[in-house]
């Protein structure tokens, strides 16, 4: 867990040595986010760091010597991930590695993108120090990628390369939709491996754009719980890519809510597997992070009726899982 944890601080340095100009801190509507500045002949540009944190300012006063220390650092990383393997954390395979890594490249995660779905679940092994087995990882060839829509037009900026080009370099083919002035699908090997674009949804479940990201997304209810305040993480490919996941607590309460809506009809197995991730989430958080957990709990619930009756229907069918949040609850 030390390794896993040095590693995130030497990729979180990375990110912010690439600097080209000067950070300049702007507040939007009371909250405080960083740019990179930097002059382009006679225009000036800026390129979207990430909101305010004492752990941000502390890295942007370090940016030279963060700097210098590249070679060094791409060097420990390297081995962080080595050790990593042999201590059996489980590597991303290569056809998913390559997408998260060009994801990151491109500024997916910069500019707001959080992995969700099974392949973020995979992630909280490092976070959580704790041991996926082999019915854990196993995964769909669904990559999905949630963002909030205000987010992605408040930064104003957007990814270095459009990640339609992205995707064809990969060999991936957006999926047609109802609306074809829309894309938030791409599909590669016929429908091997589908990537799909996520939103909240504050009324209707429609399809709505995401400027930061150059795509359009399929908005869903109670995806703003779920990206409410996510984390980085590393994904164990090549010398590790600095990716965004939701917190533990977070996903596995949303796990909840999601398995109950597909309860009873065809997608009953994917309402299994949700039960499944939450219940060993909710069991490990309980021993690591129970206030965290307890937290998110009641977060969802205080949110109204309906959402305390979706955790309530599959909490029915996971009497363990139950038992413990009723305690942390009471």
């Amino acid at each position: 867990m030390s390794a896993y944890h040095d590693l995130l601080r030497l990729l979180r340095d990375a990110a912010v040595s690439e600097l080209i100009g000067t950070p300049v801190a702007v507040t939007v509507k009371g909250r405080v986010f960083w740019y990179d500045k930097y002059r382009i002949g006679n225009t000036m540009g800026q390129r979207y760091i990430g909101p305010d944190s004492a752990e941000l300012r502390d890295r942007l006063e370090r940016a030279k010597t963060l700097k210098a220390q590249s070679e060094a650092r791409r060097r420990e990383q390297t081995r962080l991930v080595r050790l990593l393997r042999a201590e059996g954390y489980a590597s991303t395979d290569q056809r998913t590695g390559s997408l998260l890594n060009a994801f990151a490249r491109t500024g997916v995660f910069r500019l707001g993108g959080t992995l969700v779905g099974t392949v973020a679940f995979r992630h909280y092994e490092g976070e959580l120090g704790v041991r996926l087995g082999f019915d854990q990882l196993a995964q769909t060839g669904d990559i999905d990628i949630g963002s909030f829509e205000r987010l992605s037009f408040a930064v104003g900026d957007t990814v270095e390369t459009p990640l339609a080009d992205v995707f064809k370099s990969l060999a991936f083919d957006p999926v047609p939709s109802l609306d074809h002035t829309r894309t938030w699908r791409w599909s590669q090997g016929g429908g091997e491996t589908l990537v799909e674009f996520l939103m909240p949804a504050h009324r209707d479940e429609g399809v709505r754009d995401l400027p930061a990201l150059g795509v359009s997304a399929q908005a869903l209810r109670h995806l703003d719980y779920l990206l409410a305040d996510p984390i980085p993480a590393v994904s164990l490919y090549r010398s590790g890519v600095l990716i965004q996941i939701p917190r533990p607590e977070r996903f596995a309460i949303h796990k909840l809510i999601v398995a109950d809506r597909r309860a009873g009809g065809p997608d009953a197995q994917k309402a299994a597997k949700d039960r499944a991730q939450a219940a060993y989430l909710i069991e490990a958080l309980a021993e690591l992070r129970p206030d965290e957990l307890r937290e998110a709990c009641l977060s969802a619930e205080a949110r109204g009726p309906k959402w305390a009756a979706r955790m309530a229907a599959s909490l029915a069918l996971m009497p363990d899982s139950a038992a413990v949040l009723s305690e942390l609850r009471a």
